[in-house]
């Protein structure tokens, strides 16, 4: 399966289970794996055969910008959701979303949860 592979989008949201981080907001990362058939794409150079990949950079800055979670398993899922709904050519994706600055005291660079979902 072909994929189109988008690293380390940054958004500002307002996601955590602390009021303060749903009130101030913070940096979030968010990278993709689509995984779909890219042959007519390749072979006719046709967007309409593909993803427009700033389109989905504009549904993921939606999401990450205009709803909130507490959890970011459950802002991964809804990307994972919204982008199937919105691009039927999409077989499979994985989703990561990193909270770079955790509310608490360790010294790493974030959390990232990775969830693949598939359309079936």
């Amino acid at each position: 399966m072909d994929k189109i592979v988008l690293t380390r989008m940054e958004y500002y949201g307002y996601h955590g289970v602390f009021e303060e981080e749903r009130k101030l907001g913070q940096k979030f990362y968010v990278s993709l794996e689509l995984k779909l058939d890219l042959h007519k794409a390749g072979t006719e150079d046709d967007l309409e055969a593909t993803v427009n990949y700033a389109e989905v950079h504009e549904v993921v800055k939606q999401v990450v910008e205009k709803k909130t979670f507490k959890l970011i398993e459950a802002l991964a899922e809804h990307i994972a959701l919204v982008l199937l709904d919105t691009y039927t050519v999409i077989d499979e994706l994985t989703v990561k979303v990193t909270k770079p600055n955790p509310p608490f005291d360790v010294h790493f660079e974030g959390v990232t949860i990775e969830l693949i979902r598939s359309r079936k």
